[in-house]
């Protein structure tokens, strides 16, 4: 069960000085997007849907890796993590029973246009996104958790001195829920999207391909692509 804090879950952080380089190949290809509490439908962005489809009862055994356009994804962080507790997680689902043994719930993805944060003398190549995602016997209201993961989590983060840019914006597809935040970590301008169906919770972080936040709507639409590829074809539980 993940706990409402990051004790346990914080250990070997790489701090600044330990910053991986990460070649990869690939490009961000940005979705365009939607307006509050529901999906937009044109230039790839999110499909339009006016609620959350009935749970089917399927539930998911394992987070794959997903094909994403453009984009190069494999299983861990990409070698980069800020430290100092910003790296986001999930967390504030207390009550909902994980799937055990679910295997590794970090994916990154790069893109051919390599992004690169640099601070103090110091430069780092880095994902143009992260993952993690947690998979669940049952999430009864996924609207209703993923709100409450969103306030918890982000709450916890701007104790750790990631702080939030404007306001959150919420979408809805037939399959996923979304809430995203820009927000800024250690000085650089981040977009975080939060999701959930039925089985399964996860976030999404996304960092800057050209110095400036991803726009919501764009973070959004390329979220779902992620929930739709990462999750294999799901068996009723």
């Amino acid at each position: 069960m993940i706990i409402s804090t990051y004790q346990g879950k914080r250990a070997m952080r790489n701090k600044w000085g330990t910053l991986a380089a990460v070649i990869a190949v690939g490009v961000l290809a940005a979705g365009c997007g939607s307006d509050e509490g529901s999906g937009g439908d044109k230039n790839g962005g999110l499909p339009k849907a006016e609620k959350l489809a009935a749970d089917s009862g399927a539930r998911y055994k394992e987070v794959g890796v997903p094909s994403m356009d453009g984009m190069t994804c494999d299983k861990g962080d990409g070698g980069f993590h800020f430290g100092s507790d910003l790296d986001m997680l999930v967390a504030g689902d207390d009550g909902l029973s994980e799937i055990k043994d679910a295997g590794d719930d970090k994916i990154s993805c790069f893109g051919a246009s390599r992004i690169t944060l640099s601070k103090g003398g110091l430069s780092a190549t880095v994902p143009n996104l992260t993952t993690r995602t947690t998979l669940y016997d049952k999430v009864a209201d996924p609207a209703a958790a993923l709100h409450k993961v969103f306030d918890h989590t982000m709450h916890l983060e701007k104790d750790y001195g990631r702080n939030p840019v404007g306001s959150p914006q919420s979408f809805t597809t037939k399959d996923v829920v979304l809430k995203c935040q820009q927000n800024v970590a250690d000085t650089f301008p981040m977009t975080t999207c939060f999701w959930a169906n039925y089985g399964a919770i996860g976030v999404v972080d996304f960092f800057p391909p050209h110095g400036k936040h991803v726009p919501l709507d764009e973070a959004a639409a390329k979220t779902h692509q992620f929930v739709t590829g990462a999750l294999p074809a799901p068996q009723k539980h």
